[in-house]
């Protein structure tokens, strides 16, 4: 029997907050400049920082997640092996997926739909908006889109690994070269950097896709799966995560002088120069966000262990609520900024209450995290 891995928390608390920061991202929905339907729209509080902050969260979040997702699959595929492996994604994220998008999907429709009547200041919306509800059945993954790419790339990654298992030779050429680049501190962001580019020209786009339709989009199936195979290569080479500590504020920072100049300027940069800066940027990220969390959360901690347990709930649930709350505040004279805190502080408050009393020691918690708690 294989001695099982120790815990590794600062991918652990990395996938956490990568999660929750969709919460920070879908608050700042219904205050953004520019349209982005199905969101409806607060026309009289908008705030341009808030599309920085929404763009720059969207820049990073989704190839992180990904990459640590992909470490996590190979630790389980590499203990466990293949069949409980996948059964443990079949019960994490296939189920889960499926059961919460027959949930929410009315909801979250109902949500939209009945916020927008607040924001027309429709008399009587609530009730309006029931009496004409009829959609109950799934047409796009909301959300959740993200645990349906997930399921097909385990699946397409342990193929590739049951091959890859075959041709041992070209196993350990893969896993030599990623090790290589890996050492490199300046050489691995711009190697990265240029196959990032390759594949924002194949999605022919300047960030990361949001594929939201059942069919999956083959060109953002391989955007992520790509991030995806990094995570899966890194598990093996995992001896390489303290070199994500050398410059990783540096690459952080940069990244974000990168970021606010493209934002800036995006009107006079050509779509080239703005695809290159896209790469670098999320290069940069991807090892400096990695580095700080090695560096910042690597030992074992009560509180981010129990944050980590709520992400996955909050993250599931909280759609409905920065929906609505932005909805019911709209005859508020407050700025953008103060309105977008409201609908996060109130959502995460909500969401943090409802895991700690609903889920964290009921059958949903072991649904979701595999294991009940004691409230104590």
């Amino acid at each position: 029997m294989k001695n099982k891995i120790e815990r590794i928390h600062s991918l652990d608390s990395l996938r956490a907050i990568m999660m929750l920061l969709g919460l920070v991202l879908h608050s700042t929905e219904t205050y953004l400049i520019g349209t982005n339907a199905p969101w409806p729209k607060d026309t009289n509080a908008t705030s341009i920082s808030l599309n920085y902050l929404e763009n720059v969260i969207h820049m990073f979040r989704m190839p992180v997640f990904f990459l640590v997702a992909g470490f996590f699959g190979a630790l389980l595929f590499y203990e466990r092996g293949k069949v409980r492996m996948l059964k443990n994604r079949a019960s994490r994220i296939l189920l889960p997926f499926i059961v919460f998008l027959l949930i929410l999907y009315p909801i979250v429709v109902f949500s939209l739909e009945y916020s927008t009547a607040l924001f027309e200041g429709q008399s009587n919306a609530f009730a309006e908006t029931l009496k004409n509800f009829n959609q109950f059945i799934p047409e796009w993954t909301l959300h959740l889109w993200f645990l349906y790419y997930l399921v097909i790339i385990s699946g397409l990654t342990v193929l590739i690994a049951l091959v890859l298992n075959k041709v041992s030779r070209l196993k350990h050429f893969i896993a030599s070269i990623f090790n290589i680049i890996f050492q490199k501190s300046i050489g691995k962001i711009f190697i990265f950097a240029l196959i990032i580019f390759v594949l924002l020209l194949l999605i022919w786009d300047l960030g990361p896709p949001v594929p939201l339709g059942f069919i999956p989009d083959i060109n953002a199936l391989i955007f992520y799966l790509f991030f995806y195979g990094v995570g899966w290569v890194l598990f093996k080479s995992k001896h390489q995560l303290n070199n994500f500590k050398r410059n990783d504020w540096a690459y952080v920072s940069i990244a974000i002088v990168i970021f606010t100049i493209q934002f800036v300027y995006s009107d006079v940069i050509g779509d080239v120069e703005q695809g290159l800066m896209s790469a670098l940027i999320m290069s940069l990220f991807l090892f400096g966000i990695i580095g700080l969390f090695i560096r910042y959360f690597s030992s074992n901690s009560k509180r981010m262990r129990y944050v980590s347990d709520a992400s996955y709930w909050i993250y599931l649930i909280h759609i409905p609520f920065t929906i609505i709350i932005p909805g019911l505040i709209a005859g508020w004279i407050l700025p953008a900024i103060v309105k977008f805190l409201i609908t996060l502080i109130v959502s995460t408050v909500i969401c943090f209450l409802t895991y700690h009393y609903l889920v964290r020691s009921t059958f949903i918690g072991k649904f979701l995290n595999g294991r009940k708690y004691s409230i104590h």
